[in-house]
């Protein structure tokens, strides 16, 4: 007795196209499960490292809040620690996480002359405001865009970067 289902394409002359891979449906049904378990690792992680908590809110941090001193005044209450998660997600890609500056983006932060001249009411219009690229006091020819790119940023998060950065100085 001959399988006659063997022997019968799938449609009309049509040949399985995962004949030749074996259950080749079951390999694809893999794949696609492999990315949603990577994609889903990685909004996990993002979460965790967020500064923010859940839905955007600023959660409850051990670092005190504090009162950083400017160059000429005007000071703002920013958190340091807070700053630098802010930071390193925000500013780091153009000035380096260390603060050293990345050749051909962003200048070092560190000691930074411009920094330590301005208020942080100053800094904080800066960072809000940005650089475009033709000013005539942006040394790389590359603009800085208004908060970093990163419009999402409040001014809490501003003034925890401003706070940062002072401990650079």
């Amino acid at each position: 007795m001959t399988d006659t289902a063997e022997q019968t394409p799938l449609h009309g002359d049509e040949e399985d196209p995962f004949a030749s891979v074996g259950n080749g449906a079951f390999f694809f049904v893999g794949l696609i499960i492999g990315f949603l378990a990577a994609a889903a690792v990685g909004m996990v992680v993002l979460i965790a490292l967020d500064p923010l908590g859940p839905g955007g809110q600023r959660t409850a941090t051990a670092s005190p809040t504090t009162t950083v001193a400017s160059g000429g005044g005007g000071n703002v209450s920013g958190e340091a620690e807070s700053g630098a998660a802010v930071y390193a997600s925000t500013c780091a890609t153009c000035h380096g996480a260390d603060g050293l500056g990345v050749t051909g983006l962003g200048p070092a932060l560190v000691g930074n002359e411009f920094v330590q001249s301005k208020t942080d009411a100053e800094l904080i219009a800066f960072i809000n405001q940005g650089r475009d690229a033709s000013h005539p006091d942006n040394t790389t020819g590359i603009a800085m865009p208004p908060k970093g790119g990163n419009q999402s940023l409040t001014d809490e998060d501003v003034a925890d970067i401003v706070a940062h950065l002072r401990t650079w100085q």
